[in-house]
C-alpha cells in the first residue's frame, strides 16, 4: 500500500518485473476503476487466484478481501494513519508487516514507537548519487532572480527542475493572501519568465490520467521545468532532476522540506535545492530554513523536528504535540529509555500475564488498555 497512485504504479512496475517468470498474479487497485473491474480483481484476491494486490488506500475498503493475507507491506508509513494501517493488517492473521519511510526518527522516538518491531536503518546514499546543495533565499530584490538563473544553467546542462508550491490556486482566506499558487505561476513562468523551455503543471486536483500525462512527458524531457505542488513528495523518481525551488518555503515542515528535498539528487549529477522564503515567518520557520540549509542529514533534521514539534502521543493517534512521560526527555535520555525497554522485555518474557505484578498490571490496562496494540502498527 502506497499513499499516491503515482507511488503505487511505481511499486507495481517493480513487483512485476520480479514476478515476472514465477507466473503470479499482481492486481492493481486504486479510486477511479470500473465497478466490473473493482469485482473482478475482488474475487480474484479472495480465492487466491491474484497473490498479489499493490494499491493505494483502495486496499482499505470492506470489500477487498484476502484468501489468506501473509506479508503487508507499507511504504511512506507516514502518511497514512495508525487505524488506516491497523485495517489493512487486519484483513491477515498474523500477517508479516513491513514498513517503511523515508522520514527518519530519533533512536529515542524509535525505541517508544517500534519498541517491538525489528529496526533496520539505511543510513547511507545509493551509490553514485551526490549531496544536495540547499540554497536559503529571502524574497526581496534580486533572489528571486537568482532561483531562476539557478534552474536555467542546470537546463542548459539537460538538466530538469521542479518549482514547487504551497497551493494549488489562490485563496480567499486573508491568512494566504502573500502565497504564490501553482496554477497562476505555472502561465506566469511559461509565458514570462522561462518562454524558452517547456513548463508543465501537476497538482492534486487534476485527473489521473492527467497526472500520468504529465510525468510521462517530464519523465521524457519533453517537460522541462515541472510546477507542482507537494503531490510530487512522495514516489516520484526522475534522476535527470537535479534543481528544485520551492516557493514560500517557510509555510513547509521539515519532514515536507526534506521529503521534497529527496525528489532531487536521485540521478549522477550534482543537485541544488533553492528555498525562497517570505519575511512572515514565525520563529519556528526560521529555525526549519535554518536547519535544512544546514543539513541533509535525515537524522539531524528528524531530531529537529522533534524538538520543535514535539513528537506526539506515541501509544495513540496523535500526530505531533507532548508526549506523555512524566520525567523522560527523548533526546537526553535515550541510555535510560534504552535500559527501560530491556527491563519491560524481560519482564513480560518471565511474567507474560504480570501475573506476580497484579499492581503493575491494573496500572498499565488502566493506562493504555483502550490503545495497547497501536504500538504495533507502528
Amino acid at each position: 500500500m502506497a499513499p499516491t497512485e503515482i507511488l503505487a504504479e511505481q511499486h507495481l512496475a517493480s513487483v512485476l518485473s520480479y514476478v515476472k517468470a514465477m507466473g503470479m498474479r499482481v492486481v492493481f487497485l486504486k479510486s477511479g476503476l470500473g465497478k466490473s473491474e473493482k469485482n473482478t480483481y475482488y474475487k480474484a484476491l479472495q480465492s487466491g487466484e491474484a497473490q498479489i494486490a499493490v494499491g493505494t488506500h483502495a486496499l482499505l475498503r470492506e470489500k477487498v478481501d484476502f484468501k489468506n493475507l501473509g506479508l503487508v507491506v507499507i511504504d511512506e508509513q507516514h502518511r497514512f494513519g495508525v487505524m488506516q494501517r491497523a485495517e489493512l493488517m487486519g484483513k491477515g492473521t498474523n500477517a508479516d508487516v513491513l514498513v517503511m519511510t523515508a522520514t527518519p526518527i530519533p533512536r529515542t522516538l524509535a525505541l517508544t514507537v517500534y519498541g517491538d518491531l525489528d529496526v533496520s536503518v539505511l543510513d547511507e546514499l545509493p551509490p553514485g548519487r551526490k549531496k544536495i546543495r540547499t540554497k536559503l533565499y529571502y524574497d526581496h530584490k534580486g533572489s528571486r532572480e537568482k532561483a531562476y538563473e539557478t534552474v536555467r544553467k542546470e537546463i542548459r546542462k539537460g538538466r530538469q527542475a521542479y518549482v514547487v508550491y504551497p497551493m494549488i490556486e489562490e485563496s480567499e482566506n486573508p491568512d494566504f493572501k502573500d502565497l504564490k499558487y501553482a496554477t497562476q505561476m505555472a502561465g506566469e513562468l511559461s509565458r514570462d519568465v522561462f518562454s524558452e523551455y517547456k513548463v508543465g503543471l501537476l497538482h492534486g486536483r487534476m485527473k489521473t490520467e492527467e497526472k500520468e500525462a504529465v510525468m510521462k512527458r517530464f519523465i521524457s524531457n519533453h517537460i522541462q521545468i515541472l510546477v507542482s505542488t507537494t503531490v510530487i513528495e512522495v514516489g516520484v523518481d526522475v534522476p535527470n532532476a537535479s534543481v528544485m525551488v520551492v516557493e514560500n518555503a517557510e509555510r513547509f515542515g521539515l519532514t515536507q522540506l526534506h521529503q521534497l528535498r529527496g525528489r532531487i539528487g536521485r540521478g549522477e549529477h550534482d543537485s541544488v535545492c533553492v528555498l525562497l522564503s517570505g519575511f512572515k515567518r514565525s520563529q519556528d520557520a526560521d529555525k526549519r530554513l535554518s536547519i535544512m540549509e544546514e543539513t541533509g542529514d535525515g537524522f539531524m533534521i528528524a531530531e529537529a523536528d522533534l524538538l520543535i514539534r514535539g513528537p506526539g502521543d506515541f501509544l495513540g493517534t496523535k500526530q505531533s504535540g507532548l508526549p506523555q512521560f512524566m520525567f523522560a526527555n527523548l533526546l537526553r535520555d535515550l541510555r535510560i529509555l534504552s535500559e527501560a525497554r530491556e527491563d519491560a522485555f524481560e519482564l513480560v518474557r518471565a511474567d507474560p500475564d504480570l501475573s506476580e505484578y497484579p499492581d503493575l498490571l491494573d496500572e498499565v490496562l488502566r493506562k493504555f488498555s483502550s490503545v495497547v496494540g497501536l504500538p504495533a502498527i507502528s
